[in-house]
């Protein structure tokens, strides 16, 4: 580890420096956080396998010893995220409630806009952006997997969704790129990255993108600010430099017990800010939680209206729900669904909103993942095969599965949805995405 670093961590740390160089010898946190849009973490607790300890940052979330939980069907189903408790603690300090609008503003991989999108349990609007391309089709597949609907996912610069959707929102959350000092067990590359030419350059850039942030927000609307970094510059400095810029915005304190205060600075109140340690239970983070002074509305963006799909794409959702979503958008042959219409969101690049639900191909509909996947359809689908634990196993590895069932299936284990397939009265052919399939060495249970 490099020297410089180490020599400003034990300037920061004083007498607790021995604990902090005690704690890199540990293993890593591991944990996850349970869906409560998928499953109560009651039943959760009643049916996991392995011990789940109980974290003191989030009711959802739980510290384990298990490694490579990443092929079992209660990840697979989107039961659960793999996330270390204390990378929950940004949206605890945020305290979304149903029916909030929220602004993800750095959102890949998906930690943090799974937790949002449960807390928001199908009501208001979240928009995730992440600027970098390939980390935002990962957190598209991640929404997928947990079955979420009521959201968008942007690939923008900040500045653009600033230039687009100013006051639009309730609750903006800027968990921003940074060092990554707190992660330097988890991620090597950050240590191997790590210089103070860097951690200037880090917070050059968080300044941008709050002020991109602070632009989206309502009059009254809160602000959260995250690093998982230990860098004064990128914190504290960070935060003061941004609330002597604005001076509508105030601290708030965080409002939660965990953690500790952060480092003393001008222009801040640093016991309103959390800061964590490893020696708290936790990796390294940094939160501070501020408010845009006055109250007015947030500026409402336009919607659409319910587009009517072709005949295939109608015929088969006539087939497959119940009672059928709300709103529809088509765009070329696509089809995609809401239970609130959607959003106008032109010019921004938009890389998904709503469910896909498939699209329409040689006079047949063909589904996506995603419409089996969503929650809100898990009680009104009308055709699904239960499968038991071998099935399941193979389902994941790609195999059929034999049903006397015809036609589009929801594959289920444990109530849980995994996917789909097409039956033909004697199997049902496998379309589980290729890319996600097992291995046929893995076991499962």
């Amino acid at each position: 580890m490099k020297e410089a670093f180490l020599k400003r961590m034990q300037e920061y740390l004083g007498e607790e420096y021995p604990a902090y160089l005690e704690s890199l010898k540990q293993l890593r946190f591991r944990g996850l956080r349970v869906n409560e849009t998928r499953c109560s973490t009651d039943r959760f607790l009643s049916i996991a396998p392995w011990e789940c300890r109980p974290s003191a940052i989030c009711p959802q979330s739980f510290y384990i010893h298990e490694e490579h939980l990443g092929n079992h069907p209660y990840h697979l189903s989107g039961v659960f995220y793999l996330q270390e408790p204390s990378a929950s603690s940004a949206v605890e300090v945020l305290d979304v409630q149903r029916g909030d609008w929220v602004l993800d503003l750095c959102a890949a991989p998906g930690g943090k806009s799974t937790q949002i999108a449960a807390k928001l349990a199908h009501t208001g609007f979240l928009l995730s952006n992440e600027i970098e391309p390939k980390r935002a089709r990962v957190l598209l597949s991640n929404m997928e997997r947990l079955g979420f609907s009521e959201y968008a996912i942007t690939n923008e610069r900040p500045q653009r969704i600033a230039d687009t959707l100013k006051g639009c929102f309730d609750k903006v959350l800027v968990d921003a790129p940074c060092s990554g000092e707190g992660m330097f067990k988890k991620h090597e590359q950050a240590m191997e990255d790590w210089s103070e030419e860097n951690v200037r350059r880090c917070a050059l850039r968080q300044q941008e993108i709050l002020r991109s942030a602070y632009e989206t927000l309502r009059p009254g609307g809160i602000l959260v600010y995250s690093t998982c970094t230990y860098a004064k510059e990128e914190n504290e400095e960070t935060v003061a430099a941004f609330l002597a810029t604005y001076s509508d915005m105030e601290l708030l304190d965080c409002g939660v017990s965990f953690g500790r205060s952060g480092f003393v600075q001008p222009g801040i109140d640093a016991a309103k800010v959390r800061r964590i340690f490893p020696m708290d239970g936790g990796e390294g983070h940094f939160i501070a939680r501020m408010r845009k002074k006055g109250d007015a509305p947030r500026i409402r963006m336009r919607t659409l209206p319910s587009m009517k799909a072709d005949a295939y794409a109608q015929a088969f959702l006539k087939d497959q729900l119940q009672e059928p979503d709300a709103y529809l958008y088509t765009q070329g042959t696509q089809v995609y669904a809401r239970t609130q219409p959607f959003v106008l969101l032109e010019p921004l690049k938009v890389v998904r909103q709503g469910i896909l639900c498939g699209e329409s191909v040689k006079k047949r509909f063909e589904p996506h993942q995603h419409f089996y996947m969503a929650s809100v359809h898990q009680s009104h689908l009308l055709h699904v095969h239960d499968m038991d634990q071998r099935e399941c196993e193979q389902f994941l590895k790609g195999h059929p599965i034999a049903s006397s069932q015809r036609g589009f299936l929801c594959m289920r284990y444990q109530g849980f949805p995994l996917g789909f397939g097409k039956g033909d009265g004697t199997w049902v052919k496998n379309r589980y995405p290729k890319g996600m399939r097992i291995g046929e060495q893995v076991r499962l249970c």
